[in-house]
Formats: structure tokens, C-alpha cells, sequence
């Protein structure tokens, strides 16, 4: 069977094209060798099953080591003990059985399972005397457990842990999910300060995440179909492929496998351009794949809107992150994130709103245009106002919305944003021009200012000598006809709009 691009489950290197996954994360290797306890965390879809099956099979081709798969999303259900752990017993016979370990039947044998305090504990113990090699088991979904079984889990782990120069034990724990360990301990503390000096996770030595593919990878990736089937993939596409992705190894495979099966019908005498992975790019976010579902389910969590948010509207809330910078993991997520959470409005405004802002030439008139949104802004605004729980960000939302219905699917919109900026720069690309705009919440008499200096700067990365800057005045005591006004000002040589809102 042909080999191709896989966007469900773990990659199967016989069945899947695959980037070698042990030689980008070598770390692990050493860490296990140092008989360490660790955390592997990333996203959904980001290979963490690939890497540790990958893992696993290779310290069975090693020989040194006996290593066990073992995933506790079944167990996620149990919150309390009593039922979570012998539950957790059950998952580790069964992974076991279907391993290369020895001793399958032996597994367990003779255990108390009343006593949830020590049983995992014993029954690695147990296990582990029999072996004639250390162990390694990576618990998979580890994130899946819940309160109090969670913490009896890990405390079994600690306890085996800390007693295993004495007492056989796991050679290497390995603690895979969403995930970073401190997130467990944020959900689990119920308030308190500290878990104690006892804490379950006071043996845990490193939290490594996954790393994403670098431009190299996706290459050698894409080069893979290439010598299977002689279909190119162009420069220009592979490194659209990298700029809109970040590397994102999901995505990575779900354009090549949208451009290749559903766009081009699997006619491998056609190159992958760079315009076909636009188009890829566009079905996925548009068809909203589980993948991406499974983003956006994740933007109604309070957790998550209290730091979307403020990169939406560009303010600084003194959130960080080691970078000291959050933002969207890449420029696809960037998309949806927006159209997610403005698509009620855009689905309003494509049958509210007519189109008569573009010409036969392929111009937009943007001052026509944002005199139409202002007019807009001022009939709708309190009504659309209270339709988003993201009522910060709202205003940019529905703005962004405005301009997607605008161009349809005939241009696009860039958009650059972070924390820590205090505004959100847009471009909105329709044939060959460019239209930089930047959205500004009105706070003080220094917004304007700012706002002017900010948009120049960003208009110099454009080559672009007109741009627009709205200020968004959400004050209670000023009226209308204060806030909606038009000026254009000249700053460094290039032409700005001031367009109040």
C-alpha cells in the first residue's frame, strides 16, 4: 500500500509519511538514561502518541530497557479513588498483555485491591522483581484523570519513586498530555496554597514539550510523496506551507493531504503551487476538521478567554509566557481563532450588508468603506455588543468580521497580534494591493498618538504610504457625534485616516 500524508491518530511509519520523530527530540533518551521522572506536554495533534510508540519500539529494538504504552484516558471518568485506581490497575493489565513485556500473566497476580492507597504501587513493585531489566512506562492522557484520583496516582508514583534504591520500581515515569505539569497542580490545589512537602509532584525533573517540524522537516516530509509518486511540491508552496503553519505537524499534513486528495484529486502530474496550499489552507479552516473543533471548543473555557482576550485587543494583562509574549502558535490558528468568534456576525452581515466598496478593478474604496462601518458601528453596536461573551475584544471582533465580508473569498486579511502591544495591525490583501489598518481602543489622550506612531512603523514592514487607524471610544459619557469623526493626518511621509468609532 502507498504511503501518505496522515491527519488521524499516531503516525504508523510503514503506512504514514513521517518526519523521524526520536532525532527531534533527543532529550528524552537522555533523560530516561538518567532514570528521571518527566512530563512530555503539547497540544492535541502535535505527535506526543507518534513520539512515544516510536519510543517504545525502540527500546524493544534496544534491549536495555523494557518499556510499556500505557494511555489512561479511560480512567478520566473516575474522580474519586475507589473506583479511579482499580481502574488504572485495569488499563495497566491490559496495556501489558498485548506488549512485548514478559511475564503478561503474572501481571497484577495476587494483589489486594481494596487497599487504593499502595496498589499501583505494589503492583509496579511487585512486577518490577521479576524483571530482568528497568522499565520504562509512559502513561499517556495523563491529563484525563481527575481530582482526587489523580493525586492517589501520583502519590503511588512518589512513593515508588523515592523508596526505589531499596525497593524495585520504575526505572523512568513518563507523564504524557495537554498539558504542563504545573496546570495539573492548578487544578487539583482546591484553593489551597501547596499540596505539602509531600507534594506528588515534587519528583518530576522536567516538563519537555514537542517540538514543531522547522522548514527542513516539511521539505523532507513533502519530499517523501515526491519519490513516491514524482509529484512536486514547489519552493514557494512548501514555504507557504511553513509560514502559515509555524511547523504545526497537523496542519503540516492536512494542507499537503487537502491540496493533494481533495483538491487535485490525486493527479500526481500536477506541481503543489504555493496559490493550491492557499486553497487547502482556506478548505480546512472553512470545513472546521475536528482538529480545529477541538481549538475552538477550547476558546468558551473562562481559563482560555481571560488570555485570548487581551492578545485580541492587544493589551498588556501580565500574561506571559517564557518568551514574555503570548500569541497564537501560528498564523492558521491567528484565523480561526477571529472567524470562530465573530462567525455570528459575519453570518449577519453577509446577508445584511451589501458589497459596494469594490470596483471592477479589483480596488477597494476603503474610505467608503469604513464610513459604511461607522455607520454601521453606530446603528448596531450596543445590540452586538452584548452578544459576545468576549465583550473586551468585541469591537475588533466585529470589525474583522465587517472586512471579511467585504472580501469574501476573493482577498484575505492578515492580521499581527500579541499581549503587550496595545492594538491589533491588519492588512487586507485584495489582488495586488495592500491596506494596512490599525484597530485602537480609545484610553487616554495619548491613544491617538500612539496609535499614529504604531501604524507608521507598521506600515514601513508593508511599503505601504496610506493607511487607517479606528479608534474604538467605548466612554458612557460622550456622544455620537463625538465619537464618529474622520481625519487624516501625515506622519513620516505617509498619509493616515484617524477614523473614530
Amino acid at each position: 500500500m502507498n504511503k501518505y500524508f496522515n491527519v488521524a491518530g499516531p503516525c504508523n511509519n510503514s503506512k504514514h509519511y513521517m518526519v523521524p520523530v526520536i532525532d527531534r527530540n533527543k532529550e528524552i533518551i537522555s533523560l530516561i538514561a538518567q532514570e528521571h521522572y518527566f512530563v512530555i506536554h503539547a497540544a492535541r495533534q502535535s505527535g506526543k502518541t507518534t513520539l512515544i510508540q516510536e519510543l517504545v519500539s525502540h527500546f524493544e529494538r534496544e534491549g536495555k530497557y523494557y518499556a510499556l504504552y500505557c494511555s489512561l484516558e479511560a480512567a478520566g471518568v473516575f474522580t474519586e479513588p475507589e473506583k479511579g485506581i482499580p481502574e488504572i490497575l485495569g488499563i495497566l493489565k491490559c496495556a501489558a498483555e498485548y506488549s512485548g513485556l514478559p511475564f503478561k500473566k503474572e501481571f497484577s497476580e495476587a494483589i489486594n485491591t481494596s487497599d487504593i492507597s499502595t496498589l499501583i504501587k505494589k503492583v509496579l513493585t511487585n512486577y518490577c522483581i521479576k524483571l530482568d531489566k528497568p522499565l520504562i512506562i509512559f502513561f499517556d492522557e495523563i491529563d484525563s484523570l481527575e481530582d482526587k484520583t489523580l493525586i492517589a496516582f501520583l502519590r503511588q508514583l512518589r512513593d515508588g519513586y523515592i523508596t526505589r534504591s531499596r525497593i524495585p520500581f520504575l526505572h523512568s515515569a513518563i507523564l504524557v498530555g495537554m498539558r504542563n505539569i504545573r496546570d495539573y497542580k492548578s487544578r487539583i490545589r482546591e484553593g489551597r496554597e501547596t499540596l505539602g512537602s509531600a507534594s506528588p509532584f515534587n519528583v518530576i525533573t522536567k516538563a519537555l514539550t514537542i517540538k514543531n517540524f522547522n522548514n527542513e522537516d516539511i521539505h523532507n516530509l513533502y519530499h517523501q510523496h515526491t519519490d513516491a509518486t514524482g509529484q512536486v511540491f514547489e519552493k514557494q508552496a512548501v514555504e507557504k506551507v511553513y509560514d502559515q503553519t509555524d511547523g504545526q505537524p497537523w496542519l503540516v499534513n492536512a494542507i499537503a493531504r487537502e491540496a493533494i486528495v481533495e483538491i487535485l484529486q490525486e493527479d500526481f502530474t500536477k506541481p503543489v503551487t504555493e496559490t493550491l496550499v492557499e486553497q487547502a489552507i482556506q478548505n480546512i479552516i472553512l470545513r472546521r476538521d475536528t482538529h480545529i473543533d477541538s481549538l475552538l471548543e477550547r476558546l468558551k473555557e473562562p481559563r482560555v478567554q481571560k488570555i485570548i482576550e487581551p492578545i485580541i485587543v492587544g493589551m498588556d494583562k501580565e500574561i506571559k509566557d517564557e518568551d514574555k509574549t503570548l500569541k497564537p502558535a501560528n498564523k492558521i490558528y491567528n484565523e480561526v481563532i477571529i472567524r470562530a468568534l465573530s462567525y455570528n456576525t459575519q453570518y449577519y452581515l453577509h446577508t445584511s450588508v451589501e458589497n459596494i466598496w469594490i470596483d471592477k478593478n479589483g480596488n477597494i474604496d476603503m474610505i467608503g468603506l469604513l464610513k459604511g462601518f461607522q455607520q454601521f458601528w453606530r446603528e448596531n453596536s450596543e445590540i452586538w455588543l452584548e452578544k459576545y461573551d468576549y465583550k473586551e475584544a468585541a469591537p475588533h471582533l466585529i470589525m474583522q468580521a465587517f472586512l471579511q465580508r467585504i472580501i469574501n473569498s476573493s482577498g484575505s486579511v492578515s492580521r499581527e497580534y500579541a499581549s503587550s502591544r496595545e492594538r491589533i495591525d491588519l492588512c487586507v490583501h485584495y489582488g495586488k494591493n495592500k491596506y494596512p489598518i490599525e484597530l485602537k481602543l480609545y484610553y487616554s489622550s495619548k491613544t491617538v498618538t500612539q496609535g499614529l506612531e504604531q501604524l507608521s512603523k507598521y506600515m514601513d514592514t508593508l511599503g505601504e504610504k496610506t493607511g487607517w487607524l479606528l479608534i474604538f471610544d467605548r466612554r458612557t459619557d460622550k456622544i455620537w457625534e463625538e465619537k464618529i469623526y474622520w481625519k487624516t493626518e501625515k506622519v513620516n511621509g505617509k498619509m493616515i485616516n484617524i477614523v473614530g468609532c
